[in-house]
């Protein structure tokens, strides 16, 4: 991969998260308090580092990113507020949406609608699964 095209990836990633990877201090809090920890390849604090020296394919290659619970408990952790659980989640999206996988059609939100479902809900999907 390009070297230009691997800082658009990384560029696209800490826009879609909003995270500044460089607070990271690196005391693995996040780690430490992560519920799936022992399944994941790639930790929080690793997510983080690895984010910022823009391995992004060897992340979105790793189970890690599936592993994770987008529980928070890193980003309540952290004495930084750098926000892995954002990071990840980010990089997720990317696979998603590189693999095509990630587009809703106005025509298939009939077949989703359910009566206890919120249109906040819909409205937000559409929003994000529609890029």
């Amino acid at each position: 991969m390009s070297h230009d095209k691997k800082q658009a990836q990384l560029d696209e990633i800490l826009a879609a998260s909003g995270v500044d990877v460089r607070k990271c201090m690196r005391c693995g809090k996040c780690t430490a308090t992560c519920p799936a920890f022992d399944e994941m390849e790639y930790h929080p604090h690793q997510f983080v580092y690895m984010v910022e020296k823009g391995q992004i394919d060897k992340l979105a290659a790793s189970p890690s990113i599936w592993q994770c619970l987008s529980c928070f408990a890193c980003m309540e952790r952290c004495p930084r507020q750098v926000e892995p659980a954002k990071l990840i989640e980010a990089v997720r999206l990317s696979v998603i949406r590189a693999k095509g996988a990630n587009h809703l059609k106005p025509e298939e939100i009939p077949a989703l609608l359910d009566a206890d479902l919120p249109q906040q809900a819909i409205t937000s999907a559409f929003r994000k699964y529609s890029k």
